[in-house]
């Protein structure tokens, strides 16, 4: 029964193995990977640091996803080798071993069919990740900076690269609104699902009365094209400097660099306090007003506001995504998946993956059903 089991398994992840070469249409990917690296050795590249640096990056992630398909191809059919021996020698050692290897591989394989769910039209681009509280004061800003703290933590626990451009510190307490930008491989797909808004219940470490408090704060994202087809006239955008504030250290410089950039006829406001040039602080923020603004017209134009970025609602009852009640009980929910954890202090620690794959699974059966 146990050698019956070992072939059927085998037999089902080499179906999914070579499902996945047509998922991740990696026939293009290797002509695409072919191109580039010709492309490549062209000896005027490097003069444009950036288009050189973006270039590279992608050869490294295609050869990484293609190298990693063919790892798993090679393991299992070296497994169906073994599994071979294994049955004419009878040996229940030997198939005890490769049902443990057959398990590492299943893991292996299942984060590349991951990888299949991260299909849409922005998913692979960059994003930056921007944080705001809602109305309440005090309450709204220290669980905005909870927030901020939980995915920084997600971004190291993960090895996400990722900077804080902007982070503006609250009077008392918490932050009035924090911008990171999120660099790796398919930024925007993994973190889309955290798009709207999050309340937290607790007992208000601010009430002297030691009261429950229910608190909102907003995510935004927004995708960060390689080339945005956009031209943002600075005469509508009004520039403003001011002294950087906030955690200082490793996230921002303490200095008179910061710049922040409104576009008039939007309201759409950018800033950046993260080099000690306030030249360079002028390019990001104006990188980042350029995306913002793109996003924002490209989804009037297309006169609806769907799951590729927030809705701008109203941060109050009704409109949340996630709650997290600390106080009477302990509880994290989503509330468009169901899923749910008691380990309220993992989640705020940075472990929200779960969240994020139950979401992803949610939207790829809705979109293929």
């Amino acid at each position: 029964m146990a050698f019956q089991t070992t072939h059927i398994g085998l037999i089902d992840l080499r179906a999914r193995i070579d499902k996945l070469w047509g998922y991740l249409d990696l026939e293009a990917k290797t002509e695409e990977l072919y191109v580039l690296e010709k492309d490549s050795n062209d000896p005027n590249l490097w003069n444009d640091q950036e288009k050189a640096q973006s270039m590279m990056k992608k050869i490294g992630n295609l050869r990484d996803l293609l190298n990693k398909w063919t790892e798993v191809s090679s393991i299992c059919n070296d497994l169906a080798e073994l599994y071979e021996m294994s049955k004419d020698e009878e040996s229940e050692d030997l198939t005890k071993s490769i049902e443990t290897d057959i398990a590492d591989l299943k893991a292996k394989i299942e984060e590349m069919e991951f990888k299949k769910m991260l299909n849409g039209p922005d998913d692979a681009c960059a994003c930056l990740l921007s944080i705001h509280p809602g109305a309440g004061g005090t309450e709204s800003q220290d669980w905005a900076l909870m927030l901020f703290r939980m995915y920084t933590h997600f971004f190291e626990r993960e090895r996400m690269d990722f900077k804080v451009v902007d982070f503006q510190e609250a009077e008392d307490a918490g932050l009035k609104s924090a911008t990171i930008e999120v660099t790796c491989e398919n930024a925007y797909g993994l973190l889309r699902s955290e798009i709207g808004v999050h309340r937290l219940v607790r007992i208000s470490p601010f009430d002297a009365n030691a009261r429950r408090h229910t608190s909102f704060t907003a995510v935004y994202l927004y995708p960060e094209h390689e080339d945005v087809e956009f031209d943002l006239d600075m005469a509508d955008v009004r520039v403003d400097t001011y002294r950087s504030s906030g955690a200082g250290g490793q996230y921002i410089n303490k200095t008179d660099s910061a710049v922040r950039m409104t576009h008039l006829p939007t309201g759409i406001m950018a800033s950046c306090q993260t080099e000690r040039s306030q030249i360079q602080n002028r390019e990001t923020c104006y990188k980042m007003l350029k995306t913002m603004v793109a996003e924002h017209y490209r989804l009037e134009e297309e006169a609806k506001r769907d799951a590729r970025m927030a809705e701008k609602k109203k941060v109050e009852w009704g409109s949340q995504i996630r709650s997290y009640v600390l106080q009477p009980y302990q509880l994290v929910k989503d509330l468009r998946t169901g899923v749910e954890t008691s380990d309220t202090a993992g989640v705020l620690d940075g472990k929200i993956k779960p969240f994020i794959n139950a979401y992803l699974l949610s939207t790829s059966e809705q979109q293929n059903g």
